[in-house]
């Protein structure tokens, strides 16, 4: 039996919508401006809702800074949903070496006593605010050449011209469509909404599976309170 060979199926979000709304028993010549206009807003409060619910691998990103000697602060994108890691780069030679620093909450902040300390970063703080921040502590000296931290990215707007697809990879395809049937039921069908959320959840959940590293986990328990004197 012969197969496509070929890889290419993404459905416009047009199209998408538009398959959702049968889900709804509302067929395609029955659609009107209105149904397109809740239509975009239901993709994107969706897409909000994801980008909050966990980490979504197609968008991590590196971004790095170009460190400057005594400033501390810096400014973080506004699509920075959360910095997942981060490390400093150090030009030694011909070689720069990363060296990895670790996270800190705002009260661990604020409990530093001098704060303006200069030397080798070894924590970092993201101030999740509007206007996103990241302050290195100790504040850079001059011997660092930039900080950089991977993170998640909020996913692309939803739009419905020129025939545009969403910023999701091929195995979440199934989950956005049946999400915004969902959304769209609650509006135009209210008798259907309840049954296209369990199968909205369902397919979020497969998807969701499949959206995690292959890697190796260590757990190591801290034994030093046992042998203590």
């Amino acid at each position: 039996m012969a197969s496509s060979g070929t890889y290419a199926f993404n459905p416009s979000i047009g199209e998408g919508t538009i398959h959702a709304f049968a889900m709804c028993g509302v067929r395609a010549p029955s659609l009107l401006q209105e149904h397109m206009e809740s239509a975009r807003m239901a993709a994107n409060m969706l897409l909000s809702r994801w980008s909050a619910q966990g980490v979504n691998l197609w968008k991590v990103e590196l971004v790095t800074i170009p460190l400057v000697q005594g400033t501390a602060t810096y400014s973080i994108p506004s699509n920075v949903i959360v910095i997942m890691d981060g490390y400093v780069t150090v030009n030694s030679g011909a070689t720069p070496i990363d060296r990895y620093i670790m996270p800190i909450s705002r009260s661990e902040y604020a409990s530093y006593s001098n704060k303006s300390t200069q030397g080798f970063p070894t924590t970092y703080w993201h101030d999740r605010l509007i206007s996103q921040t990241v302050t290195l502590w100790p504040v850079p000296d001059g011997n660092e050449a930039s900080f950089s931290y991977y993170c998640v990215q909020q996913i692309q707007d939803a739009a419905f011209t020129s025939g545009q697809t969403a910023d999701i990879p091929y195995y979440f395809l199934e989950a956005f469509v049946l999400g915004l049937a969902h959304r769209l039921a609650i509006i135009w069908a209210p008798d259907r909404a309840q049954g296209l959320k369990m199968l909205a959840d369902e397919a979020y959940q497969i998807a969701s599976e499949q959206n995690i590293e292959t890697a190796q986990q260590y757990i190591s328990p801290m034994l030093q309170s046992y042998w203590s004197n």
